[in-house]
């Protein structure tokens, strides 16, 4: 059997979209919408203000699931029963390149318009009565004079959110090649902790491997050393290093074709605290669990509370707090030092949309008040992607106010003290459901890596 190729992938994917397109256009009939066509629109750049410098663009979520092109006032027009229409605009410019790199594998899916300025877009609109616009820019969906309640409907961007959820087969290519080149760039910025290196100089180690601009990066990489990994989006980077390197928490991901990857290693330098490497181990073999525990039909409510469960076991292991299991998820410990959700759905946006819906509907599953931070409260499905990501920090501004409370006699201060300046761990892995169980799309890479 001949091998697919990126064409090929990408054929079934653009069909699998129109035929999701076309059913929510009819579906939205019978709910009194009525839409003959969708115009998506990529965005609009913005600019700082008081200035010309433009703020790093991108392209909104649902024109990137058509289309690997992260421009700016790009349009793609979907109408039932039609080969999609891309209207490519090229502006006339002399200050900024503005030629956009193509390739036949994608552009052969859409009949190309190429236009000279975005005004033009409104011509080409002028025979479509009924148009409903998906974009960030209101005011330029206005000045194309299309009917106010087919812009961004409730009705229409819930389906379409929710189906994002569910990958096909060209997506899940992207996702796997986003973490085998993260994971090259993780390996540099081991490498580079290990040789002594700043956070700075471990975060171009990292955008080197993986040949990228930061602005090219899907989130602002976190590269923390020490005390600065209790600090979950720590964003600065530190030129200089004001102690030995201790430990590095690095979440830094990639992007191929719009979709993103999501990977959190921690490293311990040699010579560091036994309970630290200790805790270290023990978190990354609770993690490995959690993806083990990963099939369909399983809510991603059940892994939280699994993960939660483990760390409070691993606090009690560690003698980092006293009591049982049982105890400590009762007094809700364990989210002081585990205070995030254990992950969320990933694709086009590292955290993407429609964690919390439950239906194509709109409807959405809160999280338990309990976990006000988790992102996923989906319900496992075939070919859902989502990252595991637990972790246990030694964060002041959460621990601290409980040592004069009854909480804090369940916890070891004189060791918590020892462990503030390292900061915290976590692990994060980029995960697949498959029809029976999981695929893990950062570690099937790895090991490979590391021993190029």
């Amino acid at each position: 059997m001949a091998t697919k190729t990126q064409a090929d992938y990408y054929v079934t994917h653009v069909a699998g979209l129109m035929q999701s397109y076309e059913m929510v256009l009819q579906q939205l009939v019978t709910k009194g919408v009525h839409a003959e066509a969708i115009l998506i629109h990529s965005g609009s750049e913005d600019y700082y203000y008081a200035d010309d410098r433009a703020i790093a663009f991108q392209a909104f979520g649902h024109f990137a699931h058509w289309l690997p092109v992260n421009r700016p006032d790009q349009f793609i027009l979907i109408c039932p029963g039609k080969k999609p229409r891309y209207f490519q605009i090229i502006p006339d410019d002399f200050w900024y390149e503005q030629s956009i790199a193509s390739a036949s594998w994608w552009m052969n899916e859409f009949e190309v318009t190429t236009l000279n300025h975005v005004d033009k877009i409104k011509g080409e609109l002028a025979n479509k009565k009924s148009i409903a616009y998906l974009g960030p820019n209101l005011h330029l969906a206005k000045s194309l004079e299309l009917d106010p309640a087919l812009i961004n409907s409730h009705k229409l961007v819930s389906f379409l959110d929710y189906q994002r959820a569910i990958k096909s087969d060209y997506e899940l290519e992207q996702l796997k090649e986003a973490s085998k080149m993260a994971l090259l760039g993780h390996a540099a910025a081991h490498s580079c902790f290990l040789g002594g290196g700043t956070e700075y100089s471990i975060h171009m180690a990292y955008l080197n491997a993986c040949q990228l601009l930061e602005d090219e990066c899907p989130y602002t990489n976190i590269v923390a050393l020490n005390e600065k990994a209790a600090i979950l989006h720590y964003q600065n980077k530190r030129r200089v290093s004001e102690t030995s390197n201790q430990v590095l928490l690095i979440d830094a991901g990639c992007r191929i074709n719009g979709y993103c990857s999501d990977i959190t290693r921690t490293s311990i330098a040699p010579g560091i605290s036994s309970i630290f490497s200790s805790i270290l181990n023990a978190v990354t073999t609770l993690e490995l669990s959690l993806v083990e525990q990963i099939k369909p039909g399983l809510n991603y409510l059940e892994l939280h509370i699994a993960a939660m469960r483990g760390i409070a076991d691993i606090l009690i292991s560690h003698e980092l707090c006293k009591g049982s299991v049982e105890e400590l998820m009762e007094k809700e410990i364990p989210m002081l030092f585990m205070p995030h959700g254990v992950g969320h759905l990933l694709g086009i946006q590292v955290h993407d949309v429609g964690g919390k819906q439950i239906s194509p509907s709109g409807e959405q599953r809160p999280p338990p008040t309990i976990y006000p931070t988790l992102r996923n409260t989906r319900t496992m499905a075939e070919n859902m992607v989502f990252t595991v990501e637990p972790g246990l920090y030694f964060i002041p501004i959460l621990l601290e106010p409980q040592k004069n409370k009854a909480l804090g006699n369940y916890i070891d201060w004189k060791l918590i003290d020892q462990l503030y300046p390292l900061g915290g761990i976590r692990i994060e892995d980029n995960v697949r459901v498959t029809s029976n169980g999981v695929e893990n799309l950062s570690r099937k890479f790895e090991t490979a890596i590391e021993l190029a």
